[in-house]
This record gives structure tokens, sequence and C-alpha cells, in this order.
């Protein structure tokens, strides 16, 4: 088993309303284009307030790729140095005795990648194996762990950490008016996570032996979904990343992932029923109303998610680690399931089976 001793968050200081961000984007939109459906967008959200990498008036006059890239690199290594040096300080590790850093971002390309540039600023060895991972998009939380889980089960007296730094307002196309687009930009915001893991041989495991506060990860599983490849992703060009969403999403969610659900679950003799920690990804109001929906899921079972997506937004692979801290300070009892969900580009799923 892996043994999630600590999780933490950073954020960017800048932190706006919704209703702040819809009046600035309003104004980027090209001449003629219909400002009342981002609006009407932008309401439905369910998002209250984000924070964004820079100041607000920045975003009308953001650079093209180069420059906003740019900005990501320098921006993206700040902030994960902060989240780093958080989990490990909770975690009460030292930066030299980890072993292993995933790393997971999608909203920016840097190479070296973002867990290198910051390594020796956080006092990483320089022996540390590294795992970047990319195009994972917001399922890279939940794998990130699971690749975690899979290095502590062959090196159990190990220690992990996983970085997720995404930036997403720096994809925004401003003066895009497409549906992917405007949706995009009435959900997603910007921070940071980190988690510090053990494995069962660790010294520290004995004083950890579960409880509250120290989940411990007991299975994973990734799966694609043939022939939904282009429903999800990024379309690459001179321009940067503009966002391809597909509406046929949330259907994906009630056909294939409820389903993939109930099987994982079933493959541990558990029912949706049996899981009291819900740690799902917040992709928007439609995803998790669909995911409830299938599962037959009380209202209060996806709040820790509706929660973080109206305070912060979709932070992509980042949200569903803040939803972890945030499940781990309400302290489950002990013998509590959880279930970690997290979709992607492909079509994809990333499910996690915790346990306090």
């Amino acid at each position: 088993m892996t043994r999630v001793l600590a999780v933490s968050t950073a954020f960017p200081p800048h932190r706006y309303a919704q209703q702040e961000i819809t009046d600035v984007l309003a104004t980027c939109l090209p001449p003629g284009a219909d400002s009342a459906l981002l609006r009407r967008l932008h309401g439905a959200a369910q998002v209250e307030t984000r924070h964004l990498a820079l100041p607000l008036d920045r975003y009308r006059d953001l650079g093209g790729f180069g420059d906003t890239n740019r900005l990501f690199v320098e921006l993206a290594v700040d902030l994960g140095a902060e989240a780093v040096e958080r989990a490990l300080d909770e975690a009460g590790v030292r930066a030299e005795e980890v072993d292993l850093v995933v790393s997971t971002t999608v909203t920016g390309i840097a190479a070296p990648s973002v867990e290198a540039r910051l390594a020796a600023r956080a006092g990483l060895r320089p022996d540390i194996k590294r795992v970047p991972m990319f195009g994972l998009g917001c399922s890279a939380g939940a794998a990130g762990l699971a690749r975690v889980h899979d290095f502590l089960t062959g090196r159990p007296d190990g220690t992990a950490l996983l970085l997720s730094t995404e930036l997403c307002s720096l994809t925004l196309q401003p003066t895009d008016t497409s549906m992917a687009n405007l949706v995009a930009g009435s959900l997603f915001g910007d921070g940071a996570a980190a988690l510090v893991a053990i494995g069962d041989d660790h010294p520290r495991a004995p004083a950890h032996p579960g409880g509250s506060s120290t989940p411990v990860v007991t299975a994973t599983r990734s799966r694609l979904y043939p022939g939904t490849e282009h429903l999800l992703g990024w379309d690459v060009g001179d321009w940067g990343f503009r966002m391809v969403l597909g509406r046929e999403v949330p259907e994906l969610v009630k056909l294939h992932v409820a389903e993939e659900i109930e099987s994982f679950l079933a493959a541990h003799d558990l029912k949706p029923r049996d899981v009291t920690a819900w740690i799902c990804h917040p992709g928007g109001p439609k995803i998790l109303d669909a995911l409830a929906g299938e599962l037959g899921l009380p209202d209060s079972a996806l709040a820790p998610s509706r929660r973080a997506l109206a305070a912060t937004g979709n932070l992509s692979s980042a949200s569903v680690l803040q939803i972890l801290r945030d499940t781990r300070a309400a302290a489950p009892p002990p013998g509590s399931t959880g279930l970690m969900i997290a979709f992607g580009p492909g079509f994809s799923s990333e499910l996690v089976l915790l346990a306090w």
C-alpha cells in the first residue's frame, strides 16, 4: 500500500470573482460576437472565484505562444516550488529523502521540465528519479498518484513526491468564439498541488498506520475509451493551445465512466454506496450531474467537488489533489473508503481506491 502523508496547494496571488472575469473577457470578444452567450456560460459554470497567473487586465493583450509559454515556465516553477515546500513540511520529510518525483501539467511546455527546474531550489537529490507527464489533461493528478503507487509497490521503503502545476489561464484564446473556448473560459483557474507518499516498509510507516489523516492507496485503474480521441484535448498551433471539448463528454460519463466505476468497485467487493469519500474531478456542473445521476449518489457525495469548483474553478490535474487535501482535513472516520476519479483526453478515466 501507498501511504499519503501530506497534500498541499499553492495559488497565484491574483484572485477574482467570476463576474470580474466575465466582464473582462466580454471586452476581448471580436466585433459582432455574442457576449450574452459568454455571460450565460459564465453564470452557469457554478464558479464563484478563481486565481489567475497574471493580473486580470493583462489578459486583454496576451502575446503569442512563445510569450505565454515563457510566462508559464517562470510562474509554474515558482508556484510548484511553493507547493512542494509546503507538502514536505507538512509531511515532516526532508527534500533529500525523496526518491521519485512525478510532475504533471498540460498548460505549458518546459524542457527541462518543471520538476527539474525546481529540483535544486527545493533541495531534491541530484540522483532523484523523475517522471514528467504531459498530455493526460485533467486526469493526470489521479494518474500521477497511480504511478506513485506503482513505484512504491516495487520500492516499499521509498518516498515519492507528486507535483501538479496548471496555469490554465495562459492558454486562453481571448478572441476565439467557439463554444469549447467559451466554456473553458468560464471554468478553468490556476494553481498547483503537491503530495508526499511513502511505501509500506518505509521507516515512518509504523508511525502512520492509517486513520483520518493518512489515507492509503489500495488499487488503481486506467481506461481508454476507443473512438473518442477527438472529443477532448488541445488543438496546438501558432496560436498556442486551443481547447477541444465535445458536447458528448457528459454523455460519455453516463455511458462508460459510471459503468467503469461500478466494475472497478465490484472487483474489490464494493458498491458505490460503500464509498464514503468521493474525490471527483470537478470538470463542470454537467459532468458532476451526470456522474451523480448514473451512480445514484446523494447530493453530499460530490459536495467537496462542487465546493472546489466554486472556490477555485477547474484546476485541471491539480483539482483532485486539492479535493483530497480538503477530504483529509475533514477527517473521514477510520475504515472509510475513498474513490478518486478523473477524466482526460483520450477520452480516458483514472480511478484510485483509497482507505482510511
